[in-house]
């Protein structure tokens, strides 16, 4: 029987790995650093009184083994292969298409995850104690690097679960934060002694060094993201792995998405992309593969990579230059945007001299300075972005840039995003933010407006000719030829493009008028659910938030938006103007076999969306709805259908599967 003492060790050591789990992989610290070490220091104190007493997987004991002498190598119980690499589309898609084809006629649904730029490794548990850990090697044997991998803070020593798998191995990326390389370089730097050219670099060395402790020194961290030999492992595919990782004390890699077709897969990968500039740590790809684990087993592997995922990859180029100032600009939305103004450099064949640095928040992040030397990175089609300051450079007398608190354009307070990161301009009528609505308001994916070029807006705005959407329809032809460089010809043929735009629908005036969090995707998503601005008016906040890929933040924008004063007054002034508030995209009727028939959708579905199926309801004569009562004669229902589920069983609403939806509209 344990004594006090051993329960009040293990009492401590628990407390400590929450708190571990909560600053490492949760990001939701409950306690101060001050705190915590007080803790840690009970803990040692304690451990030094009954020395007895200490286990290898204390958290007291992540670094203060002696140096090894050489590094052992040992053999991967399950091979560790490296993974396809595509660098098109067209190549991605063939991929999906093999796949398909090995597969044919079960659904597969594909996971959406970034590929972390660092190093391969494997982290075996037994019995819930870190027991060894394995660089990638050549695939069949690996480097013995358990003694470095202790010393990883979001690597737990035990895992956070009573009832641990008996093996566990769980595999993943070593990697180091770009913020981190910063501090390292400038230690560097008042050592003399040479930088570090990139956190991959540090990783692979740092991980291999022979001494922990000074591993420990480097802050390395790991992601984890597959899954090699396991015994007593309970989930069944990918994404339930994930979230068990989450509960053992793992850190998995961050936004990863589930698809139940490749197409929408492959469609995520640009919003993923877009995400890359935020990031503190370095990716050089995205990985696309099968979410179950059965379907992997059944698609099996080639002799060096699976046939179950791929790698969509891009060139990387980097380069280092000098920020010669920060000014700041005001987007549609009243965003105050801060941009480096560079020293130009050569960046895959094009000159780059800009570069956003998106918000206030990733100048602190930054700590990013006018004079300061920077690493631009350019990877494929994406815009060159700063990945960090070499801050061991800097200059003496370099100052923090000090954000402005006032709009530069209309001189109104800023404020801040409640829960947010964007500091905007509220002023409705600040010139710059009407300037940059009206920009984008004729674009080709907006209200398509040929010839009002952002010079013409310009000078309509400045002139006083336009102060919001519906003065476009008011403008005269002599109004326009007063303008610099505008004809008599140039000012008929802009009045006529001006007068088409009135018949684009719904779906691109949406998009054209700045609602906050709506764009192209979601403006066609609404358009095509609710046909007209009048029903979208009329939609209450429940049945925006139900629709597939709208979700709650979106939801509450554009209620909110179609119900303010200034939303209402805009839509009636448009439509008073003549332009269209209807969707082009007629529903297409295939039958009446649901006509009268009321139907809420819930739950995961395999084969269709929750858009798609709701769209075949109409198709067929029925009425999609969003909640669960009485009236309600189906509820079509996927996996995990929560609520809804048990409410429909409790009125004694008939369920269905997807299986038993087709055969109805049969």
């Amino acid at each position: 029987m344990a004594s006090e003492i051993e329960m009040e060790l293990e009492k401590l050591r628990q407390k400590i790995r929450h708190h571990d789990q909560l600053y490492y992989v949760a990001a939701t610290p409950e306690i101060t650093d001050l705190q915590y070490d007080r803790l840690m220091d009970e803990l040692k104190s304690l451990e030094n009184q009954y020395p007895h007493l200490v286990t290898s997987e204390s958290p007291t004991q992540r670094v203060g083994e002696q140096p090894v002498d050489h590094l052992e190598q040992f053999e991967h119980r399950v091979p560790m292969l490296s993974i396809e690499n595509t660098y098109s589309i067209d190549e991605l898609n063939k991929f999906g298409d093999r796949v398909g084809e090995l597969l044919e006629g079960e659904a597969i649904e594909w996971i959406v995850e970034l590929k972390i730029d660092g190093v391969a490794a494997s982290v075996i548990y037994e019995n819930g104690v870190l027991s060894r850990a394995l660089t990638r090697g050549n695939g069949t044997v690996g480097d013995d690097i358990t003694h470095n991998i202790r010393t990883l803070q979001d690597v737990p020593l035990k895992l956070s679960t009573p009832n641990p798998p008996k093996i566990f191995e769980v595999r993943g990326e070593v990697y180091m934060n770009n913020a981190d390389l910063v501090t390292l370089n400038e230690r560097q730097a008042a050592k003399g002694e040479a930088a570090y050219a990139n956190t991959r670099n540090v990783a692979a060395g740092s991980i291999r060094l022979l001494d922990p402790k000074l591993c420990s020194q480097r802050n390395l961290r790991m992601f984890c993201h597959g899954v090699g030999m396991c015994e007593g492992m309970a989930s069944s595919n990918h994404m339930d792995f994930l979230a068990e990782l989450g509960e053992f004390g793992l850190n998995p890699t961050p936004y990863v998405e589930c698809f139940s077709n490749f197409k929408d897969a492959v469609d995520h990968c640009d919003k993923l992309i877009e995400k890359i500039p935020e990031l503190d740590f370095e990716i050089d790809g995205i990985v696309l593969k099968v979410n179950r684990f059965a379907q992997r087993d059944e698609l099996g592997a080639r002799s060096k990579s699976p046939r179950w995922v791929v790698a969509y990859k891009w060139e990387k180029y980097e380069a280092i230059t000098t920020v010669n100032d920060i000014a700041v600009q005001i987007g549609k939305t009243g965003a105050v945007t801060p941009v480096a103004e560079l020293e130009p450099v050569q960046l895959a064949g094009t000159t780059v001299s800009r570069a956003s640095l998106h918000n206030a928040e990733e100048i602190e992040r930054l700590d990013i300075r006018v004079s300061d030397t920077v690493v631009v990175e350019k990877a494929g089609k994406i815009i060159p972005h700063i990945v960090r300051v070499e801050k061991h450079k800097r200059k003496p007398l370099a100052k923090p840039f000090p954000f402005p608190t006032v709009c530069p354009v209309c001189d109104t307070a800023l404020v801040k995003d409640p829960d947010g990161v964007y500091i905007r301009c509220p002023n409705p009528r600040c010139e710059k933010k009407l300037i940059e609505q009206i920009k984008y308001y004729a674009t080709r994916d907006a209200m398509d407006i040929e010839g009002l070029g952002d010079k013409v807006v310009e000078q309509l705005v400045v002139a006083g000719l336009l102060e919001s959407f519906g003065d476009l329809y008011r403008i005269t032809e002599e109004q326009l030829t007063a303008l610099e460089r505008m004809g008599k010809k140039s000012a008929v043929k802009l009045l006529i493009a001006i007068d088409e735009s009135k018949s684009r629908g719904l779906a691109r005036l949406l998009n054209g008028l700045s609602i906050r969090h709506v764009g192209k995707t979601v403006s066609n998503i609404l358009a095509g659910y609710f046909g007209s601005m009048k029903q979208l008016q009329a939609a209450n906040l429940e049945t925006l938030n139900s629709i597939d890929e709208v979700g709650e933040i979106i939801a509450v924008s554009v209620f909110e938006f179609v119900r303010s004063d200034a939303g209402l007054k805009l839509i009636n002034e448009l439509s008073e103007l003549g332009v269209s508030m209807e969707s082009l995209q007629e529903t297409q009727q295939l039958g009446d076999s649901l006509a009268g028939k009321s139907f809420v959708v819930t739950g995961t579905l395999s084969r269709f969306t929750r858009n798609e199926i709701q769209q075949l309801i109409k198709q067929h004569g029925g009425k999609a709805s969003s909640s669960i009562s009485s009236k309600t004669d189906y509820l079509v229902a996927g996996e995990k259908a929560g609520s809804k589920l048990a409410k429909a069983e409790k009125l004694g609403v008939k369920v269905l599967s997807e299986n038993d939806f087709e055969s109805l509209i049969r």
